[in-house]
């Protein structure tokens, strides 16, 4: 094999690593799948989000259906207001649906999930979410749990 096919076999090596690591950091980044925007739009307000961020999946049953796109804070009420998009497709959630912020994976990724209700009327663009469940924060468990270890001696 001559020097420069050999160069050649090389460079080709390195830019199908380099290509690699690239969809490697979009697919942990959560930008690989933006989704062309399309979808209803609901919100969900929380006390606390712990970590969600926005592009967080939006799941139910385990199944991707949505991404957050917006997060605001409500100075009147002390809230977070999370904004998702769900896919259109996904359209028969019913208006006492309710939303938690849960924690998937060993690196405590947080995203949205849904549990659906009964009612026969379903969400849609603008529709509010009133069931709402946040985020666990383990320093406050921890805390809780310390303080009633003290009572218990008092």
């Amino acid at each position: 094999m001559n020097s420069r096919a050999l160069e050649l076999l090389v460079g080709l090596f390195v830019a199908a690593g380099i290509a690699a690591l690239f969809m490697l950091a979009m697919t942990v980044s959560n930008l690989a799948s933006y989704g062309n925007g399309d979808g209803y739009e609901i919100r969900a307000r929380f006390d606390n989000i712990g970590g969600l961020k926005v592009r967080s999946p939006v799941a139910a049953s385990g199944v991707r259906i949505g991404r957050v796109t917006a997060i605001d804070y409500d100075q009147g009420d002390y809230v977070a207001v999370v904004t998702m998009v769900i896919e259109p497709r996904y359209n028969k959630f019913s208006i006492d649906t309710s939303a938690s912020v849960l924690t998937s994976g060993l690196l405590g990724e947080q995203y949205v999930g849904l549990e659906p209700g009964a009612e026969d009327d379903y969400l849609k663009n603008g529709s509010k979410i009133d069931i709402t469940q946040s985020a666990l924060v383990l320093e406050q468990i921890i805390g809780q749990f310390l303080y009633s270890k003290s009572d218990e001696k008092n």
